[in-house]
């Protein structure tokens, strides 16, 4: 179907005026549309789900659907309008549509006025991002996690991780082991560190939560007049999960001195500058509403989210590179340094990192 009968379906009406194609997302497929309404543009981002990734999409919109609501009902009155995603039913009353050909489709209202970063030098700008990705944490604190659905089966299963990674160092398929010694010994030697959130939860010391699963801070989006934050968008890999994991995966991508696959290790590093300013803005959001073992955990999920991801590079490295995509042949194994080095700076500095989340937590 082409995107004129989408229109119709998500009942979007008035004069067309434009389409635009954006390039914003690696995964699906994204156009914002606009129509004249009584003179006035109204804009929509039109979307096209790709199912090979998500393979059951009607899960992802349950999750949406659910989250959404409970947001802009948590939120102020005048906060609403431009504080969460507003997602258009189809015909048949569904947040989705599944046209003839299977593809799977959905629509919702563009925020006006709105801009994302994919960079943050400006402190400022990194400790609003913290108390965004806090505040979402904190409107759905009151929400049964277990409602959800699991998006991406085991996504944070650091145990099922490490697990599969020493399986592939058994078999040794593409014959690489024998390089890469340095690199599983400290990756064995801190195994149970980071396997220490996995059996916290299984253990019941820590409550599962709502978690975003992608804090990227080009994952909010900001006034463009004011830079002040309006809603966290990219809903997709929203699931049950541990504030750690929100937390610890922001810090390892937007703490970092270099991107995350940085050849000269000696470059990378966890900027306490930025530490400190997204931590000011996160943990000022949730420290009412988390518990005790939340926050006395968060360093050590920056740890983890950082040590996981040197897991997962390293195993697909050993099976001959099939999951992640290549710019270069050891581009698996540059990352998995890359990680490394900042796993180990973390790990040097998380009495540093303890002492600036107890400031705030006070």
């Amino acid at each position: 179907m082409d995107l004129t009968g989408i229109y119709k379906v998500f009942g979007l009406a008035g004069e067309f005026s434009a389409c635009t194609v954006l390039k914003n997302g690696n995964i699906n497929k994204t156009y914002k549309v606009d129509f004249i309404n009584e003179g006035k543009t109204e804009s929509y981002i039109i979307q096209n789900i790709n199912t090979y990734v998500f393979k059951k999409p009607e899960y992802i919109m349950s999750n949406v659907k659910g989250v959404t609501a409970h947001i802009e009902a948590a939120l102020p009155e005048e906060q609403r309008e431009r504080g969460v995603l507003h997602f258009l039913d189809a015909e048949d009353g569904k947040n989705y549509y599944i046209d003839g050909e299977g593809s799977f489709w959905r629509a919702y209202r563009f925020v006006p006025d709105s801009v994302t970063y994919d960079s943050f030098d400006d402190p400022a700008l990194l400790e609003a991002a913290g108390a965004a990705f806090g505040r979402f944490q904190l409107l759905l604190s009151d929400y049964d996690a277990s409602t959800l659905y699991e998006i991406i089966p085991g996504f944070h299963d650091t145990k099922k991780r490490y697990a599969h990674l020493f399986e592939t160092i058994e078999k040794d398929p593409a014959g690489r082991v024998a390089s890469v010694l340095p690199e599983i010994e400290f990756l064995r030697r801190h195994r149970k560190t980071a396997e220490t959130l996995v059996d916290m939860l299984e253990a019941g010391q820590l409550p599962l939560r709502v978690t975003h699963n992608d804090t990227k801070g080009n994952n909010i989006l900001f006034d463009k007049n004011t830079n002040e934050t309006l809603a966290v968008i990219d809903l997709d890999t929203v699931m049950p999960g541990l504030v750690a994991y929100d937390f610890g995966d922001a810090i390892r991508f937007g703490a970092n001195f270099t991107d995350e696959d940085e050849p000269d290790t000696s470059k990378t590093g966890l900027d306490m500058i930025k530490f400190e300013a997204f931590t000011r803005g996160f943990v000022g959001m949730i420290r009412d509403s988390a518990t005790k073992n939340e926050l006395d955990t968060l360093s050590l999920g920056a740890i983890t989210m950082t040590v996981e991801l040197a897991v997962r590079f390293l195993d697909d490295y050993l099976d001959g590179d099939k999951y992640f995509k290549l710019n270069y042949p050891e581009h698996n194994l540059v990352r998995t340094r890359c990680q490394i080095a900042l796993a180990a700076d973390m790990i040097a500095k998380k009495d540093q990192m303890d002492e600036i989340i107890g400031k705030y937590v006070r």
